[in-house]
């Protein structure tokens, strides 16, 4: 069982920089694919980073790529959300998540995740 706490959300002007943590408490942290969802309110959840373990394999969505990026830090059991150039349709609540099944991670599909952190874009 692997237990997943995101910290780090709240409110930030756009153009700001956020940056989201995901503690994961898991003896074998380094051999997980790892994720970001978010979900804004009357929105479906929506995939917005991966890192795939083997190879360290990155995804992006569209409407992310260039301004956030997804990493590790397999010594502190740590993943990250660093979101530049923030815009007010980033806001959502954001979710991390994790799996140690890279074909599902394929797929998007995860199986851990945290409760989720409120990050709020201010115009």
């Amino acid at each position: 069982q692997v237990h997943l706490e995101e910290s780090g959300g709240g409110l930030v002007q756009a153009g700001g920089s956020l940056r989201l943590s995901c503690a994961a408490s898991a003896p074998t942290f380094s051999t997980l694919s790892l994720a970001w969802f978010r979900q804004a309110p009357g929105r479906e959840r929506e995939i917005v980073a991966s890192l795939i373990s083997s190879g360290d394999n990155t995804y992006y969505s569209d409407s992310v790529k260039g301004r956030f990026t997804i990493s590790r830090d397999n010594a502190k059991n740590t993943h990250y959300l660093q979101m530049n150039s923030l815009k007010p349709e980033d806001t959502a609540v954001y979710f991390c998540a994790a799996t140690d099944t890279i074909l599902k991670a394929m797929y998007f599909e995860y199986t851990y995740w945290g409760q989720g952190t409120q990050v709020t874009v201010s115009s």
